[in-house]
């Protein structure tokens, strides 16, 4: 059949609150003009994020119910420990109450002043954990992941050549770990191809560097490869992603996108010194190493939702939802990143409001535009998110100014995407009236959470 249904029914629903036009240009003005800052029963469709708002199934809810509450040694942990050992081969696996909790005791390990670290595009809070230590992050993109415009099977790819540049500035004793999102986040949800981890792997164990993952949606990276790359249409999911893992020396990971659950991650790691480094500084913050600062029932729902995210018919879903949102925006005229990514659509700013210039953040300014429209709340990622100021002040802008529809996983129906569609469409139609916004207040680092701003008119 052509149409292709939800591999699940509903057994429970969760009411959404109406709000006027009129409401809403209130709401957004208190809010400083920052959908970080709405309250959630302001917001009819909710696509800020797909971290922790996913719907868990009802043997996740089941497993709750099971969860060893135990301080130290509980049974749910070495169930947690066992679904990831089964999925990343790794030999140590420590739980921590989220992913950045793991970039977070991993960076502060391997860190500091006068380290240089790779990606192919690391996220916010990769990038701020980096950072905080005084060490530098480099973005690394393949170029055709940069024109969001060109359609490519693998544009979340890392830029082989620059990597080996790279090596060679700053000298591989100065680089502790090279990491691949997947799938790239930042540069529109695009996937990895396995070809580009072994090449990366290659290198890296050629120079003695150690490659890790950010495995937040690893089993959507691996549908893709499924999909598209030349001999992985009849390998399991499951198999790719041990494969993606075999080439990786350890992993972080936010179990709150492709382990479909609320909260929760891990850090996975072989090098025993490392791991043992780091479940030291696991104690002192997050708690002890058979827990990580999860409850135990949230280990059991994290070694469910890894049995259900390999499923390829939650998988197909999954993407065929995504790109069905894509599909109605391109129709309309809408530019986005093509092909529409695993886990959102990003809409491209520039191209949707080209009289605004990037230092007034058009990204934000569609975001904004889409919350007084239709009640949805969506995520800027551009120079709000990733623009830094030169010596004097003036902003370097990100390298793409997008908008990010981040779909929760089990959670809307097609009526709501829709709708999610028509909304757009009927701002892109009024797009000449978009207005620029500058920043009135922003923290140090990680300022897209809590930044305020103020229309230019």
């Amino acid at each position: 059949m052509k149409t292709i249904i939800e591999p699940f029914k509903i057994k429970s629903v969760e009411p959404i609150r109406f709000t006027t036009k009129e409401e809403r240009k209130e709401i957004l003005k208190n809010a400083g003009y920052n959908p970080f800052l709405i309250h959630a029963d302001d917001v009819l469709i909710d696509l800020l994020t797909d971290s922790g708002t996913s719907a868990m199934s009802s043997e996740q809810w089941s497993g709750i119910m099971k969860g060893d509450e135990s301080y130290a040694g509980a049974k749910s942990f070495y169930r947690f420990e066992s679904a990831v050992k089964k999925i990343t081969g790794d030999k140590f696996i420590i739980p921590t109450h989220q992913g950045r909790a793991a970039e977070k005791i991993l960076f502060s390990v391997i860190g500091g002043k006068g380290k240089y670290f790779a990606a192919n595009t690391f996220f916010d809070t990769t990038r701020a954990n980096i950072e905080f230590t005084g060490a530098e992050a480099f973005d690394l993109l393949n170029e055709i992941g940069k024109h969001p415009e060109i359609r490519a099977p693998f544009k979340g790819d890392m830029d082989v050549d620059a990597l080996e540049s790279f090596i060679k500035k700053y000298g591989r004793e100065n680089i502790p770990l090279v990491v691949l999102t997947v799938t790239n986040n930042s540069g529109g949800g695009q996937p990895v191809s396995m070809k580009n981890i072994r090449e990366v792997s290659a290198i890296c164990k050629k120079n003695n560097i150690p490659l890790f993952l950010d495995a937040c949606r690893f089993a959507e990276n691996a549908y893709f490869i499924k999909l598209r790359e030349e001999g992985y249409q009849n390998k399991s999911v499951l198999e790719i992603c041990q494969e993606m893992f075999s080439y990786a020396d350890g992993s972080t990971m936010s179990a709150k996108k492709d382990a479909l659950v609320n909260i929760g991650g891990w850090l996975s790691l072989n090098d025993e010194e490392l791991a043992m480094k780091c479940r030291n500084l696991l104690i002192v913050t997050e708690g002890f190493v058979t827990y990580g600062g999860l409850a135990g029932r949230d280990l059991e729902a994290i070694a469910q939702g890894l049995e259900e995210v390999v499923d390829e018919h939650y998988l197909q879903y999954r993407i065929r939802s995504i790109e069905y949102l894509g599909e109605k925006l391109i129709s309309n005229g809408i530019p986005i990143i093509e092909p529409p990514g695993g886990h959102a659509i990003y809409i491209d700013a520039k191209r949707f409001a080209p009289h605004i210039p990037v230092d007034q953040f058009p990204g934000q300014s569609v975001t904004c535009a889409i919350y007084e429209e239709g009640g949805i709340r969506a995520c800027e990622i551009g120079s709000v998110m990733f623009g830094k100021y030169d010596k004097n002040g003036k902003l370097i802008p990100a390298m793409m100014e997008l908008v990010r529809l981040a779909i929760p996983r089990r959670v809307y129906t097609q009526s709501h995407i829709d709708y999610v569609a028509e909304v757009i469409i009927e701002v892109f139609k009024n797009r000449d009236k978009l207005k620029g916004f500058e920043i009135v207040y922003e923290a140090p680092m990680l300022r897209h959470f809590t930044a305020k701003f103020r229309e230019i008119n």
